[in-house]
Parts: structure tokens; C-alpha cells; sequence
């Protein structure tokens, strides 16, 4: 499956009224007192002040932390992902809910056991929104849709290697109905970077060169309805711009296992 980028698939003071002093009391002791009472009570105000702004100030942290709190996991994933961490709970099961603009919603399953690396990465990019907006800009009927490359002036993503038996990996995912897979060169065995196919119709022939990476548990019939509305433009699958499905988003979520 050619890999296409240049088609690569939040009390005053009261007044005491003045008296004189007692002869035994100087006027100038309460002059004194007065000074000190006045000068703890500026005392306790400020701390009162410092508390107060100290509170807004935490207050106001938290929230900026909680108003986004996808951006710090994106930050993790990719600084995992940099250097060579996973990333991926293995307590999880993770799913990518892909909404298609139109047609309704694809729910695949991730097998990050078969290609730890290619479910990194795909989870990576769907987190930190690069899918959306993007389109299936390849389809072919009775054999299989493919999406997910950077429109022109975005930055195309880094390749990432590619888990096949072929290329080294023992990855046992076989291209079946329902499969999702990346797509590559037909020159470059690790030339994967985004764009991914869905499988319409078995197509073993692909086993063993490319990276197979999950299985669509509900949804096909979206995939069929796909297939079966394109009108490629030739025997590639090309699908004229103006009539490539859009994805609207690709979302992560997560099961305990």
C-alpha cells in the first residue's frame, strides 16, 4: 500500500471619645499602646493579604491545569515517545472512535502486543489532533479506504518502523475484513508516518509487508458504505479532493482489561 504525501496512502474604626489621662497615667503610654495595637493589626493584615492572593493564586493554577488536562499527556506521550518509553498502559485496552463527516462512526480495537511502536504513534497523533480534518483520500472497492495524510502546508509527521514479519517483526495481525494498517512506500519498509487503510475485503497478500495494527469491532458498515460511494478517478483509487470523506475526529479511549 503506497504511502502518498506527494501522494505518498477561576469596620472603620470606632472614635473613642477623648478623656484626660488619669494623674497616675501618662498620655504618652496610651500613645504608645495605640502605636503597637495599630502596628499589629497592619501586621495581621498583610499576612491576611498574602494568604488571600497565595489561595488565587493556586486557585487559578489548578484550573489552568484542569481546563486542558489532554496537554500534559500529549507533552508525556511524546517525550515517551522520544525516547523510546511506552507509552500505552497494558492494563488498558485502547480504541479509536473514528467519525467520519456524513457517515457515521468506526470503532477499531488497538493491538499494541502485535505493533507496540505503530499504536504509539497512531495514538499519538490522534491525541494531539492531527487527524481531524484530514480525509480518505484513497479508496478502492472490495479491497480497502485510506486516510490520514497531512494536508498541504502541515508538517508531515516522522516515520516511524515498520512491524512486519518481513522487515524483521513478529507481528501475526493478518490482513482480514476490518483490519487497520499503515500504509508506506513500496520502496521503504519504515516509511509509515500517518496515513493508515482499513481493509474492506480479506487481502492476505499484504501480510507480512505491512503493519497491521488493529481490528474494526463495529462500524463496517460505514467502511462498506464508503467503498461503495467512491468514484476514483483512476486505478489507484485517487479521489478527487471535493469528494474525499472527511474525518471529523479520531478519539482515544480506553477499557480496563
Amino acid at each position: 500500500m503506497a504511502k502518498k504525501r506527494k501522494k505518498k496512502g477561576p469596620a472603620p474604626r470606632r472614635k473613642t471619645p477623648a478623656t484626660s489621662a488619669p494623674k497616675n497615667q501618662l498620655p504618652v503610654a496610651d500613645t504608645v499602646d495605640t502605636g503597637k495595637k495599630l502596628k499589629a493589626g497592619i501586621i495581621t493584615a498583610v499576612i491576611l493579604i498574602v494568604i488571600i492572593v497565595g489561595l488565587l493564586v493556586l486557585a487559578l493554577v489548578l484550573s489552568n491545569n484542569g481546563s486542558n488536562p489532554q496537554s500534559s499527556e500529549e507533552e508525556s506521550t511524546q517525550s515517551s515517545l522520544a525516547s523510546g518509553e511506552s507509552v500505552l498502559d497494558e492494563t488498558k485496552t485502547y480504541y479509536a472512535d473514528i467519525d467520519i463527516k456524513d457517515y457515521g462512526k468506526i470503532i477499531v480495537e488497538l493491538d499494541p502486543v502485535s505493533a507496540p511502536k505503530t499504536v504509539e504513534n497512531f495514538v499519538k497523533l490522534a491525541n494531539s489532533k492531527f487527524y481531524d480534518g484530514l480525509t480518505f483520500h484513497r479508496i478502492m472497492e472490495n479491497f480497502m479506504m485510506q486516510g490520514g495524510q497531512a494536508k498541504d502546508g502541515m508538517e508531515e509527521p516522522e516515520t516511524i518502523v515498520g512491524e512486519f514479519s518481513n522487515n524483521g517483526y513478529n507481528n501475526t495481525i493478518s490482513h482480514t475484513r476490518g483490519t487497520i494498517s499503515m500504509a508506506r512506500t513500496a520502496q521503504d519498509m519504515n516509511s509509515a508516518s500517518s496515513q493508515f487503510f482499513i481493509v474492506q475485503k480479506d487481502s492476505l497478500y499484504l501480510d507480512g509487508d505491512y503493519a497491521g495494527f488493529g481490528h474494526v469491532t463495529e462500524g463496517m458498515e460505514v467502511v462498506d458504505k464508503i467503498c461503495a460511494d467512491a468514484k476514483p478517478t483512476d486505478d489507484n483509487g485517487t479521489i478527487s479532493e471535493s469528494e474525499q470523506p472527511i474525518i471529523n475526529s479520531i478519539t482515544i479511549r480506553t477499557e480496563d482489561k
